[in-house]
């Protein structure tokens, strides 16, 4: 039997016990972000980043499978045919407020003008890092479809879009776009929640499955250890010839809601992936380690466990079969 959701009337629940955070206490937390050494901001600033725009403009061929990282969590993904944005952020801070809060460490190298025409809108959950309100009324007004988990709608209706362009969706439901392409909401661990603690868990929180008639893709947004919901998503829906994995802001205290890089890795090879692209990481400063730190790690372990990655530098589109891809930017 597949692993469901949880809703008690209130609130989601993770399908097995899941603390938020493994810290003692606040003050064990604030002490550890005040006085910790790592270089969790590029010393020097990054460098605008750009994007062949009018490359991403043409009609996607029939049968490519490309992928765009436009940084943390967003990626423009040209997948047989049509094209999706996952997790849309364009917004200078990963905060409720524009004056305060973690900053981009480098701008959208797409501006949000010259996003293409776009078969849908893929959302994870409502985290500011990853629902991003100035997005989502820009492209709303190109009348493009989103699709979300249950209660994340109710986010996008306040911010204006109509409600025929919305579609909420609970895990292992499925949506066939045309007879030969299917997007499934797939289970996910982690959290929700926008409003301080007010409103904890009031949505649910998803990863995808897109399956065309010659490539699927897996966008894991944000989630940690599932083994169980990975190995089930790869027996329905695998193999995987891209996923799309988190591998930032993770640390021990996080465990129960963060993959890493080697719990990217071992997703990866439970979805039975082919090609990996690691997400969540060097555009915001989230969490204790190093801005790059990242990267680095999950190089090595990819390495190590013959898994091939795709690493290329914001606003560089890579195709799935370039991999493995390192392009080794944020060492440069």
């Amino acid at each position: 039997m597949n692993i469901a959701s949880r809703f008690d009337g209130k609130r989601y629940h993770n399908a097995v016990p899941t603390s938020m955070s493994t810290a003692t206490s606040y003050w064990q937390m604030a002490r550890r972000w005040l006085l910790g050494r790592e270089e969790r901001v590029p010393r020097s600033p990054l460098p605008a980043f750009t994007v062949d725009a009018a490359a991403l403009a043409r009609p996607v061929p029939a049968a490519a499978l490309r992928a765009t990282w436009l940084g943390h969590s967003t990626v423009l993904l040209e997948i047989d045919g049509r094209r999706f944005l996952t997790d849309p952020v364009w917004r200078a801070r990963s905060s409720p407020v524009g004056w305060a809060g973690p900053e981009r460490f480098f701008p959208n190298p797409l501006p949000l003008a010259q996003v293409p025409p776009l078969d849908g809108v893929l959302l994870s959950h409502d985290h500011y890092d990853h629902l991003d309100p100035l997005a989502v009324r820009a492209l709303a007004r190109t009348g493009v479809p989103f699709f979300c988990p249950l209660g994340v709608g109710r986010h996008l209706r306040r911010w204006g879009v109509a409600a025929d362009q919305i579609t909420e969706l609970d895990w292992w439901q499925a949506l066939a776009l045309a007879p030969d392409f299917t997007l499934v909401a797939t289970p996910a661990r982690h959290f929700s929640g926008r409003r301080l603690g007010l409103d904890q868990d009031a949505t649910l929180w998803a990863s995808w499955a897109l399956l065309g008639p010659t490539h699927r893709a897996f966008f894991g947004g944000d989630s940690g250890p599932f083994d169980a919901a990975f190995q089930q998503i790869g027996a329905a829906y695998g193999p995987f010839d891209l996923t799309m994995l988190e591998i930032g802001a993770a640390d021990p205290d996080w465990a129960n809601v963060h993959l890493g890089p080697a719990g990217a890795v071992a997703a990866h090879q439970l979805l039975g992936g082919r090609a990996l692209l690691p997400l969540h990481w060097g555009t915001f400063n989230l969490a204790y380690h190093a801005w790059n730190a990242p990267a680095e790690e999950v190089e090595a372990v990819a390495a190590a466990a013959g898994v091939p990655l795709l690493l290329p530098r914001p606003g560089e589109r890579v195709a799935a079969t370039q991999a493995p891809y390192l392009s080794g930017w944020w060492r440069l």
